[in-house]
């Protein structure tokens, strides 16, 4: 998906006080009122509460945001209704988004206000992502796709039960009612799917016969004579390219997730978002013993000038990880601190070349920020001399309490002191063995989250993926060096003080596998301390303690989730060219290769996982869930296959 700059909305006024856009020069809702039209056109229309009552999840997708009066009166209703489903999914493209500040304007005195100040308190930076804002306790997810529809809507990965179409008129914003967009919607229909909106134009109507509803009118209000609503009945049922199953139609919902890291007890709980229950099995005895183990780690996203798969998807992490932080430390008192992060930069690039690549991408100062090295020693406390990247909403966290945090919110089981030693397949899902054979566990779906460990269980596949040893150092004094107050990270990184702690580091080397802590890799990170900032460092490498630990990092230095690729049915498959083609082992699932990323990464890769189990939409978008997915080794095997076979001459 290739992304374009988030310009937002302006607003402007009528004579009669209607909210106005001047980019389209159409008003954003009738005379009658925004609420009048959401509950009469798209909430009655889509025959609610009625359609949703009773079920485990109902999912709606709309053609824009606008000011979100749908989703409030969507929301309302729901909350109104004793007989609702048990999750509300609402998904929103929306091109051109309000800033917080009209946002909140626009919605001072409703009659929903209260929904409304939830919203406006969540509402994301303007980055071109889908964004995951949740409330009612997890129970309601409003997935906010900040860009052009036509991009988006190929991207979703979603069953949708209803579609509000509300875009500005089709005379005023054409492109949003193209025959292709009716056909988009067609390939994300569950079956008896409904549309309403507010228009009856014939192109409107003729669209979406021709994309397989049935089409009628119906009476309007507040000044409208007619609407359009529909219902998905194809004649036929067209190819499902972008839709993933859930791994489970009926069952108990219940999975055993083998590893209690990061991202272990990250997949744990958002199961649990999606009522799941879990139960966590680690080779050791308690929790984040290994590599979450450290005593700090960073969160933090990127910039890239092409905005490729890469940043794209460290975006969509560092957005998520955020909340997921800000919860853990406020309402578990998980210590660490969400005050920003400055990454240096030292590859001579200057502050106005950094400036220059969030300008054309149009990035939020919300999101990230190009400080000079001035700035960047004010933000920090430290004399920095190189100019930095500035993120508002990266910073800091002790891994361990975030595992445990995750953990207790799920409300999962914990059993440690449990080597898990092969994976049996039975009938109605998967068996855990030890080492005697014996089965510890057993459950209809298995998340392997056990880092190198899980490609054993599988038999090495073949995936790119490498051990890295990192060692990071530790002074117990931390008075002895200068602390900043938010987390410098460039070549190396120093953390704020953690608990009388200085944490500094990391080394990362290949091809070792030596536990013991070593004074030449102490001597490595002092090195990287001296050159973050000009503050002296008189420390000797006697005087520090240390921890090592292992990553697994992949050749395309992104993570490894999703459903476990049938490698021996791959070979028959009629399509190879993306992952999501790619036939898979039922109940089987994992996600590990998290790298040096692991708080960042943790909780997107558990949704994208949980949504790959639970059928749930997923709050990432097609092409970065492909280009997570393990099935990528076998497409890029498939590619490079194709590429080399010689050519007919006939």
């Amino acid at each position: 998906m290739k992304t374009q700059p988030i310009v937002p909305a302006r607003l402007e006024w009528t004579a009669e006080g209607l909210p106005r856009s001047p980019e389209f020069g159409d008003v954003y809702h009738p005379a009658a009122g925004a609420l009048v039209q959401a509950r009469h056109v798209f909430v009655a229309g889509n025959q609610l509460p009625a359609r949703w009552q009773g079920r485990e999840r109902f999912v709606i997708l709309e053609t824009g945001f606008g000011l979100g009066n749908n989703f409030l009166a969507t929301w309302d209703a729901w909350r109104r209704d004793d007989q609702r489903c048990e999750r509300l999914f609402f998904i929103s493209i929306e091109k051109h988004p309000l800033v917080r500040a009209d946002l909140a304007a626009m919605h001072a005195g409703s009659s929903l206000e209260p929904l409304a100040r939830e919203l406006v308190d969540a509402w994301p930076a303007l980055t071109p992502n889908l964004h995951r804002l949740s409330f009612d306790a997890g129970r309601v997810e409003l997935l906010l796709a900040f860009g052009d529809a036509a991009a988006w809507l190929p991207e979703l990965v979603a069953r949708v039960d209803a579609f509000d179409l509300d875009g500005f008129a089709p005379a005023k914003n054409p492109q949003m009612w193209q025959p292709r967009m009716f056909k988009a919607m067609a390939r994300l229909a569950a079956d008896g799917a409904t549309v309403a909106t507010w228009t009856a134009a014939r192109a409107v109507r003729e669209g979406l016969t021709g994309a397989g509803f049935e089409v009628r009118l119906a009476d309007g209000r507040g000044g409208k004579r007619d609407i359009t609503l529909a219902r998905y009945a194809p004649a036929f049922v067209p190819r499902r390219t972008g839709a993933r199953r859930a791994a489970i139609q009926h069952g108990e919902r219940r999975a055993v997730i083998v590893g209690a890291g990061l991202a272990g007890c990250a997949a744990a709980l958002a199961l649990a978002e999606q009522g799941w229950r879990s139960s966590v099995i680690d080779r050791r005895g308690e929790p984040a013993q290994e590599a979450s183990g450290n005593p700090g780690g960073l969160f933090h996203g990127i910039v890239n000038p092409q905005d490729g798969a890469h940043a794209r998807f460290n975006r969509a992490a560092a957005l998520q990880a955020r909340r997921a932080v800000e919860i853990a430390i406020r309402e578990d008192g998980v210590k660490g601190a969400v005050q920003g992060l400055l990454r240096l930069e030292t590859s001579g690039a200057g502050v106005a070349a950094m400036r220059a690549v969030i300008a054309a991408q149009a990035l939020p100062a919300d999101y990230v920020q190009a400080v000079d090295a001035a700035t960047a020693s004010t933000i920090c406390g430290l004399q920095l001399v190189h100019p930095a990247w500035f993120y508002p909403g990266g910073g800091w966290v002790q891994p361990d309490g975030l595992a445990r945090a995750w953990l207790g919110r799920a409300g999962a089981a914990f059993r440690g002191d449990t080597h898990v030693a092969a994976l049996r397949r039975v009938p109605h899902g998967w068996q855990l063995l030890d080492a005697a054979g014996a089965v510890t566990d057993e459950a209809e779906v298995v998340v392997l989250a056990n880092a190198g460990d899980a490609l054993r269980l599988l038999g090495q596949p073949a995936w790119t993926i490498e051990k890295q040893r990192g060692q990071v150092s530790l002074l117990r004094h931390a008075g002895r060096i200068a602390l900043p107050t938010v987390p410098v990270a460039g070549s190396g990184y120093l953390l704020p003080d953690v608990d009388g702690l200085a944490v500094f580091g990391a080394t990362a080397q290949t091809g070792d596998d030596d536990p013991v802590v070593r004074d030449a890799d102490h001597l490595h990170n002092l090195a990287q301390l001296s050159r973050l900032s000009t503050s002296p460092v008189d420390i000797s490498a006697t005087e520090l303690q240390g921890r090592t630990a292992w990553r697994w990092v992949t050749d395309d230095r992104l993570p490894i989730v999703g459903a476990v690729p049938d490698s021996v049915a791959a070979r028959d498959a009629p399509r190879l060219d993306q992952a999501r083609f790619v036939p898979s082992v039922a109940g089987l699932f994992v996600c590990t290769a998290l790298g040096s990323r692991g708080i960042t990464w943790a909780m997107l890769c558990a949704r994208v996982l949980a949504a790959a189990i639970s059928g749930a939409p997923a709050s990432l978008e097609a092409s970065l869930v492909d280009a997570i997915s393990p099935a990528r080794f076998i497409t890029r095997d498939a590619r490079r296959q194709a590429a080399i076979q010689p050519r007919s001459t006939v």
